[in-house]
């Protein structure tokens, strides 16, 4: 992405000569210009996602496991099938909606990596199960029965991967026995079959300190172990041990438990897991911005953007100025629903200059920002390369 952008401005609304009305204009075309870009918008920088796909994919493949990315974070068949090309087994999806997108689109392998309840949402995956491999979580025996009745009935077969909890405390069975259970359920079904073990631990992700990640990263690995190690000593191979992400890839890949992994933020590095401790050539490229414009200047000090709470997520910080010509980098200090205040560097700074000014801004979260948008704007060196629909954007049920 250029250090700077030119102004932004929206193209001159279509009338209806018809009708009269006034059709919303496109928030770009392909070909367009980074000043012709309308704001606040969704900006993918097509040469950092690029490296950071093969990145992943390159280092999974040097240890053989496979790399199946999680779409709750991108949401977007586009962006699934760059994926699979570069070798993923699969995506993941978090909500049974979610995937019916990547589902229709022809995505073939897909894992619900959480689990779900209710007879629509039972319906759903065994329709699903028709037409891809499909492969689901769970953490009780009463999800298995609906599972696996429904899924006789409709004559498809699903994996079943029992989620253990190594950490996170969320999600997850915490004993053999419950883990013995859960095979045992599976395995009273013709449905469905013991898939594996799903051992993701979510917030070892986000632990600041590499070295301190590492040793969360091993301890999950090791928990998850002894899982495998209790289930082949009663005579079941395991055939697949799911988890990780992105700010555990390195370690998983390495642990020799993960044969699969689940990174998705790596697409994008967003602000907060741009913000962590990496080690030699480990760290993504920042590839996801918010395209603004300063829209008033009334105060020395402060510029105001027209990204605010309904263009960017907050949850995991405010977003982080990234470029513009401007010499000085302004602070973004607080949003409002459609309003983003910057400090300059200092309270008595002419703010003046900045009226018009573009900006980008790096989100602190990529996957509820993501939700906030219908499309990526793609471009490389300046240009729109493509409009991206998000075709999953609200899929949580």
């Amino acid at each position: 992405m250029p250090d700077s952008v030119n102004t932004v401005s929206m193209s001159a609304s279509a009338v209806n000569t018809a009708t009269g009305s006034i059709a919303v204009p496109p928030v770009a075309r392909v070909g367009d210009t980074l000043a012709q870009v309308a704001t606040p918008s969704l900006l993918l920088d097509l040469d950092a996602f690029d490296a950071n796909v093969e990145r992943m994919a390159s280092a999974a493949a040097a240890r053989a496991v496979a790399v199946r990315p999680h779409a709750k974070a991108h949401k977007s068949v586009t962006i699934a099938r760059a994926q699979m090309a570069a070798g993923a087994v699969g995506i993941c999806c978090q909500k049974v909606t979610e995937a019916i997108p990547f589902v229709n689109a022809g995505i073939g392998n897909i894992h619900i990596s959480n689990e779900f309840v209710g007879e629509a949402r039972v319906a759903l995956a065994v329709a699903m199960a028709a037409h891809v491999t499909l492969s689901v979580c769970v953490d009780d025996v009463r999800q298995v029965a609906p599972l696996g009745k429904a899924a006789q009935r409709a004559g498809v077969r699903i994996a079943v991967l029992p989620e253990v909890d190594v950490g996170q405390g969320r999600c997850g069975v915490d004993s053999t026995d419950a883990v013995a259970q859960l095979v045992d359920a599976i395995d009273h079904y013709e449905g469905l079959r013991f898939g594996g073990l799903q051992a993701y631990h979510g917030s070892a992700q986000h632990v600041d300190g590499w070295e301190k990640r590492r040793d969360t990263a091993r301890l999950a690995a090791d928990r998850a172990s002894a899982y495998v190690r209790f289930l082949e000593a009663r005579g079941i191979a395991c055939p697949v041990v799911t988890g990780g992400g992105t700010g555990t890839a390195e370690f998983d890949i390495e642990s020799g438990v993960y044969t699969e992994i689940q990174p998705g933020s790596y697409v994008f590095l967003d602000g907060h897991y741009g913000s962590l401790e990496w080690r030699d050539d480990w760290r993504f490229r920042h590839g996801l911005f918010l395209a603004s414009t300063v829209m008033s200047t009334a105060r020395n000090g402060i510029i105001v953007c027209d990204a605010g709470l309904k263009s960017v997520a907050t949850d995991s910080g405010l977003p982080r100025f990234w470029s513009s010509q401007q010499a000085s980098k302004p602070h973004y200090r607080t949003a409002s629903d459609e309003h983003g205040v910057l400090e300059l560097a200092s309270a008595d700074e002419d703010s003046a200059p900045w009226l018009g000014e573009p900006i980008l801004l790096v989100p602190g979260h990529c996957d509820p920002t993501v939700n906030l948008y219908d499309r990526y704007v793609a471009v490389r060196h300046g240009r729109v390369e493509g409009l991206w629909p998000i075709e999953a954007r609200g899929l949580s049920q």
